[in-house]
């Protein structure tokens, strides 16, 4: 050791207050370490019995080492020391681990070396004392940092654990009100269609995951005579599918072969105004077929044109005017038509789930597709169309 190293020692708060001839011999006597980067020094909880001053380069102070709470607690470079603690620990071990961030040149005293030292030099003690007490404070202050963290992510933990668990109970809601909605759309649907001569009745629902109001309905009002009804509640879930059973009920209430399909229109529309159902409206188109003339009266509140599919292949919309949905005017206006069917014609009646329908793409059904995909089964069997 030369007079420079000295000098260092000098600067080390261990041996600040040394004479300068017992800072020489300290640097005489301790040994040199050459640590590479990467490189372990020792580990928490192994035997200690030497301690070490920094040259050169730079040490990492590690809690956890080796495991998932691995941790840099703090760094130790030129001028500073470690391993001290297991000196002054009655157990002599090490309370922390040691790694080289990068190269490192160390100066090392031995327990033997460090004893004799205070010996020589007692108010050394006083010293030790105050630079240990130094080290606890900043070690305690970091734990509570660390602590402090830990609680602040596990009170963000918890909070997003409660969001996700509010998220899955509502979701849970929203999956028995779809399915109560699914049960209540499917119930009211007619289990059988009619058999009239000549002619050929076909229906399909496919429920989307958005439970809606829609709706269909045949009834049978007298020979040869049926009702015919499709509909859509504005509104998903169960409030739409509550309003979709009033409705359907309203429809049965007042249609026969005597009353014209307008005026069984404006009557529903009047029930659902005087029964405060002005907070969802619908769209529906009713009319009576007679089978024999294959003549289909009807009125339509806002919903869907029907298209009508000619023998040849032709498909059109049927003719319209105007129309105004249920549940939101007094006299509403209603579009009122009568069509006779050709033989080996059809006639779709539909709701807006089919054109909003998208494909896989993510593109929209529309008006046109709707339109090329009748073309392509005009002519074919009722069953077939609606399953194009």
């Amino acid at each position: 050791m030369t007079e420079c190293a000295a000098e260092m020692l000098a600067k080390v708060p261990f041996f600040s207050r040394l004479p300068p001839e017992e800072l020489e011999r300290v640097a005489a006597e301790m040994g040199t370490l050459e640590l590479p980067g990467g490189a372990v020094l020792f580990r928490a909880g192994d035997p200690g019995d030497r301690f070490y001053v920094v040259v050169e380069g730079k040490l990492d102070v590690i809690q956890a080492m080796d495991t998932p709470d691995e941790r840099v607690v703090a760094q130790r470079g030129a001028g500073e020391h470690v391993g001290e603690m297991s000196l002054l620990n009655p157990d002599g071990l090490r309370t922390a681990s040691i790694r080289a961030s990068q190269p490192a040149r160390l100066w090392e005293m031995t327990r033997a070396q460090f004893e004799e030292l205070i010996r020589r030099q007692p108010a050394l003690a006083y010293e030790v004392a105050q630079v240990l007490s130094a080290r606890l404070t900043a070690s305690q202050r970091a734990t509570i940092r660390d602590l402090q963290e830990k609680n602040r992510q596990l009170q963000k933990a918890y909070r997003e654990l409660e969001a996700a668990q509010s998220q899955i109970v509502e979701k849970e809601r929203l999956e028995k009100e779809l399915q109560v909605a699914r049960q209540i759309q499917m119930s009211v649907l007619p289990t059988s269609l009619p058999c009239l001569p000549g002619l050929a009745f076909a229906a399909q629902m496919v429920p989307a995951r958005a439970v809606g109001g829609d709706f269909y309905d045949v009834m049978a009002l007298g020979p040869g005579k049926v009702g015919i009804a499709v509909g859509d509640v504005a509104g998903k879930g169960v409030p739409a599918a509550l309003t979709m059973t009033q409705v359907q009920a309203l429809l049965h209430a007042r249609a026969d072969a005597a009353s014209p399909p307008a005026a069984v229109l404006a009557w529903v529309n009047q029930q659902m105004l005087s029964r405060g159902a002005a907070e969802l409206f619908v769209t529906v188109i009713y009319g009576i077929l007679d089978g024999e003339s294959r003549r289909f009266v009807y009125a339509r509140a806002g919903h869907e044109i029907p298209m009508l599919a000619a023998p040849g292949g032709e498909v059109r919309p049927a003719p319209f005017s105007p129309g105004q949905p249920l549940g939101l005017w007094e006299g509403s206006l209603l579009d009122e038509q009568a069509i006779t069917l050709p033989a080996g014609s059809s006639l779709l009646l539909y709701t807006d789930g089919v054109s909003d329908a998208r494909d896989t793409a993510g593109d929209s059904f529309g008006s046109e597709g709707l339109l090329a995909a009748l073309t392509r089964v005009a002519g074919a069997p009722a069953a077939e169309i609606c399953d194009a």
